[in-house]
């Protein structure tokens, strides 16, 4: 049994948690061995999330401290739950519990929150599918860099045909 101060910590980290995150997302994970936690939370790691199984009182509690969340989560609290925090890139964490909610069948995506909205499963889901920040600078670089890469390919060019064309002449002349 928790003592009242020891409620109060652990209220206080979960608040401090949903402070930092971008996004949280509640699971369920009901059915799942100790290894598939573990493995899930190896994964979550790696994209800088966390996940933290909590009693729903407490989940609730803390999210009194934070208004949006908590109007957009009312009444989702129910039954196994887990929170995962993303802490960086909210679609590298829903991607890594897509990924593995489809190897895993018992993790359950429920629902999240991002921005004060309300994600439901499909929106996790789809949230997965976007590109993450890695991929986007990728994507931002090429695009800045596209315009310097075709000068030089048409400042090249111009060098190039002027040879083939001395050579083409030389050929000319030769035969």
């Amino acid at each position: 049994m928790l003592t009242r101060a020891e409620k109060a910590e652990r209220i206080s980290k979960l608040s401090d948690n949903l402070s930092r995150a971008k996004a949280t997302f509640v699971v369920d994970f009901i059915g799942m061995d100790v290894e598939q936690v573990t493995e899930l939370r190896k994964n979550l790691r790696r994209v800088n999330s966390e996940m933290k199984v909590v009693r729903n009182t407490l989940a609730r509690l803390a999210f009194k401290e934070h208004p949006e969340a908590d109007a957009a989560l009312e009444g989702e609290f129910v039954g196994t739950n887990a929170l995962v925090f993303a802490y960086e890139d909210a679609s590298a964490s829903a991607k890594a519990l897509s990924e593995f909610s489809k190897e895993v069948e018992k993790l359950k995506l429920k629902t999240g929150v991002m921005e004060g909205k309300k994600l439901d499963a499909a929106k996790i889901k789809y949230l997965a599918t976007l590109p993450g920040k890695d991929e986007l600078r990728a994507q931002l670089l090429s695009v800045m860099l596209a315009p310097a890469t075709n000068m030089v390919r048409v400042m090249n060019a111009v060098p190039s045909g002027f040879l083939n064309v001395m050579n083409a002449y030389k050929d000319t002349k030769s035969e």
